[in-house]
């Protein structure tokens, strides 16, 4: 699997400012995927495209300067993409209704106009660009993976166990969490739903069996070059997802360019509401379930 080596991919401390905050980039990109989800939820998309449109946006932007395109054109054009490339077709009007409601919720809907026309010629221009930039690398998800070790895990844990805990809901909210940052470029696929599952398991305090006994760690029977190295990355990385979840200064969002692209005008100026701070409600689900444990 290909390593990017830009910075703004990284993460750690490549991904925060000089006083431990984060970086202006890291929380335009934040935001912008969760504008990612919201809009692919409200079109309707299943969750492997929602989780390419994301991976996409980000595999541009570790090729791209940030300054160079505005982020939500490429994020609308990496939705249209993902519903090609997973096989989910999507209309390029319903995508930008559902992105004009976004930023502008009191808002009419857009006339079939010049301004609704350069907006969709811009579109489908920047897949283009994105097809270039990526190679045309096909992205491969965590969510088979995680799905065969959930379907494992649970046949070797105690059955009660399992029943009383929700390890499976807890997985598959930190695994969507996760597309909120680069995690898919830097770490293998098997490698990401292990570490998913690992923090699950130590969120909610459940021992596998014959932890003890056993040759090697239950991590390393599922993914044979994992290490526990590895896992500490992944987790810590996922970790400060909700860091930045929670230090988002309540100020506008400081990441759009002071004189929009002109293809991009229709859309309107982004409404503080939306864009400073979020609320409770909006809050990240692994994050819910990482407060209610006391992490």
């Amino acid at each position: 699997m290909e390593v990017v080596r830009r910075e703004d991919c990284r993460g750690g401390a490549a991904a925060r400012g000089p006083e431990g905050r984060p970086a202006p980039e890291a929380r335009v990109h934040f935001r912008v995927a969760r504008f990612i989800m919201e809009a692919g939820v409200k079109l309707g998309i299943w969750s492997i495209p929602i989780a390419t449109a994301c991976t996409i946006y980000r595999k541009f932007f570790c090729e791209t300067n940030l300054d160079a395109c505005d982020p939500y054109l490429i994020a609308m054009s990496s939705i249209y993409l993902a519903g090609k490339v997973e096989e989910q077709r999507l209309r390029t009007r319903d995508i930008i209704n559902v992105s004009n409601r976004y930023f502008n919720p009191s808002g009419e809907p857009l006339e079939l106009d010049s301004r609704f026309w350069e907006l969709r010629d811009s579109i489908v221009q920047c897949e283009f660009l994105i097809l270039r930039s990526m190679r045309f690398q096909v992205f491969q998800h965590p969510h088979k993976y995680l799905l065969h070790y959930l379907v494992s895990l649970r046949n070797w844990l105690n059955h009660h166990s399992w029943q009383r805990t929700p390890v499976s809901v807890t997985v598959w909210a930190l695994l969507r969490d996760r597309y909120h940052r680069g995690l898919c470029l830097r770490f293998q696929a098997q490698h990401i739903a292990v570490a998913v599952l690992y923090l699950a398991l130590q969120v909610h305090g459940v021992e596998v069996p014959a932890k003890v006994e056993a040759e090697k760690p239950w991590w390393q029977v599922f993914s044979d070059d994992l290490t526990k190295p590895i896992i500490d990355n992944i987790v810590s990385d996922l970790i400060q997802i909700y860091t930045i979840n929670t230090e988002i200064p309540l100020r506008p969002w400081p990441g759009l360019p002071k004189e929009k692209p002109r293809m991009v005008s229709c859309l309107g100026t982004l409404p503080p509401h939306r864009h400073d701070g979020w609320s409770p409600e909006d809050q990240l689900g692994g994050l819910v379930v990482l407060l209610e444990k006391g992490w």
